[in-house]
């Protein structure tokens, strides 16, 4: 953009690009990727449940005509990513964004966590989050050109209470994140990553917002609610595009100011 002013279309516009949205059936990814294919990318939906997966895609083409493929894989297993990256080159023949937005959390007490609780939770967040960082980056490194986006979390820091693993591993999803800035910024590949604050799928209500929970949280949040979903969908077309061509090692809080508040 240097000595010219592009106009807006222009440096939003992601039509030509090829996004991978791994965990793309879920609550947020699935709204991620609505933006995306607003904004024109084409879509590879990746999610352990191949259903969820199938069903966004569907909607992606039938509601923006979205050219649109959906794989199953397991973020855990380098293969199952490997084969995502495999398919998504035979089908579309580059990738130019990469969300990882996959993992699980666990209600339990510190104390009552068993070692596989923790490690599917480890697992499931910052391992995958690393596998698919380890699995893409050598394709756009070749390229030289790319947009990663992690997804780390109001509980990064200060943590969450009722969720020890997650807050751990979002805290070190934050760091990687800033880790690959620095590494890949040479390349001309982009890391940064969302940080959502309290965006409540049915499973979180169930399992970890009690009323007396809740009473808390929005009193903590200067606006008063909860996010919906679909107001991820600025700040990843923002950050896949060249909108934020100078943007690396950020972390983008989306919380309705409940990070700024104290008392």
């Amino acid at each position: 953009m240097k000595g010219t002013a592009k106009n807006l279309e222009k440096i939003f516009n992601l039509k030509n690009k090829v996004a991978v949205v791994i965990g793309g059936g879920g609550h947020l990814c699935s709204s991620m990727a609505e933006g995306l294919a607003m904004a024109g990318s084409s879509l590879v939906i990746v999610d352990m449940r191949l259903e969820k997966a199938k069903n966004i895609s569907n909607k992606l083409r039938d509601n923006f005509s979205s050219n649109t493929l959906y794989l199953e894989a397991d973020v855990t297993n380098e293969k199952s990513l490997a084969f995502v990256l495999e398919k998504t080159l035979k089908d579309f023949e580059k990738v130019d964004i990469l969300i990882n937005g996959a993992g699980i959390n666990s209600p339990k007490p510190f104390l009552e966590i068993n070692l596989d609780d923790w490690n599917k939770v480890m697992d499931s967040q910052i391992t995958g989050t690393m596998l698919g960082c380890k699995t893409f980056a050598p394709h756009m490194i070749k390229n030289n050109s790319g947009s990663i986006i992690n997804i780390s979390s109001a509980s990064a820091g200060p943590p969450l209470s009722k969720a020890f693993a997650y807050s751990v591993a979002k805290a070190g999803i934050r760091n990687l994140t800033m880790n690959l800035a620095r590494e890949w910024a040479k390349y001309n590949i982009r890391v940064n990553a969302i940080r959502p604050g309290f965006f409540p799928t049915d499973w979180n209500r169930k399992n970890f917002i009690t009323p007396d929970r809740e009473k808390a949280i929005l009193s903590h949040t200067p606006m008063g609610r909860y996010g919906e979903s679909d107001e991820l969908i600025g700040s990843t077309i923002w950050l896949a595009s060249d909108a934020s061509s100078f943007v690396t090692g950020s972390e983008v809080t989306i919380d309705g100011g409940f990070s700024c508040m104290t008392i």
